[in-house]
């Protein structure tokens, strides 16, 4: 079996540990640093991210339409996306091996801005959003769906999440938890200058435009960790890619034990 470690900064004591643990199961191990901008080795079986969501989410760009499953390993904090920590080793090492183990599959979108004229990533795994830069006093969007128009949000900002980017930026601005395999996506308002404007939930088979008003002046495109800056009267399509992220999950690990155990549902109060 041969399995890559993808980490966003290297740590040699870290890569050397898991390196050491894998390959007492005869797993063929090597380590990718972001920034080596290093391409996939040939024959790879899965992808270990090791770090937090940051880093898982940076994988989906190195991995790319490749159909290789990623197994998050949280060093990091929140861990949502992440279903191991530090002290389960030995755990994936055996899991991996005997290919015990389920897949998620995650929504990836599309974005596409007018001409291709701005750096957009060709994969986004959590959202797309629309912010105003502090200069601006209002952000004004018109917003289509199948090129039916829905609404014109006013407001600080917009974001278009899939089901993954739905328990991110989305659930902090109100947006609903969306499952994996709901199909959806949820366009969230920030900000909204008006209160009857919420949270939508659409398929993820419509394509939306999204079109700043001229007025608006430059506004920031974000496209999970990165963005661009994109002026008043350029539309911007949003759709689902057609390819998916495949996320491993561990035997008794699923969305519901994530969501009890990173937004500590049914804990009780001190």
């Amino acid at each position: 079996m041969k399995i890559a470690l993808y980490t966003k900064t290297p740590n040699p004591e870290i890569s050397d540990y898991l390196s050491e643990r894998l390959s007492t199961r005869n797993i063929d191990t090597t380590v990718i640093n972001a920034g080596d901008r290093q391409i996939l080795p040939e024959g790879l079986d899965a992808l270990l991210s090791v770090g937090g969501d940051g880093t898982l989410i940076s994988s989906v760009h190195l991995l790319g339409n490749s159909n290789i499953p990623v197994l998050g390993v949280n060093f990091g904090h929140l861990g949502f996306l992440t279903s191991a920590n530090r002290e389960d080793v030995d755990l994936i090492a055996d899991c991996l091996k005997n290919g015990d183990y389920n897949i998620e599959t995650r929504t990836l979108l599309r974005v596409e801005t007018a001409n291709n004229a701005h750096p957009v990533p060709e994969f986004v795994l959590n959202e797309i959003y629309l912010h105003r830069p502090l200069v601006n006093a209002l952000m004004r969007v018109r917003v289509y769906v199948d090129g039916q128009y829905l609404a014109n949000y006013s407001g600080d900002g917009l974001i278009v999440a899939t089901p993954t980017g739905s328990t991110a930026y989305s659930l902090s601005c109100g947006g609903p938890i969306l499952t994996p395999d709901s199909g959806s996506l949820v366009i969230t308002p920030i900000g909204a200058h008006t209160l009857t404007l919420r949270p939508i939930v659409l398929s993820d088979k419509v394509n939306i435009s999204l079109l700043p008003d001229i007025v608006s002046g430059e506004l920031t495109l974000g496209t999970d960790s990165s963005s661009c800056l994109v002026k008043g009267g350029e539309e911007i399509h949003v759709s689902r890619h057609p390819h998916s992220l495949r996320l491993i999950r561990l035997p008794g690990q699923n969305f519901f034990t994530a969501l009890r155990h990173k937004l500590l549902w049914g804990a009780k109060s001190k």
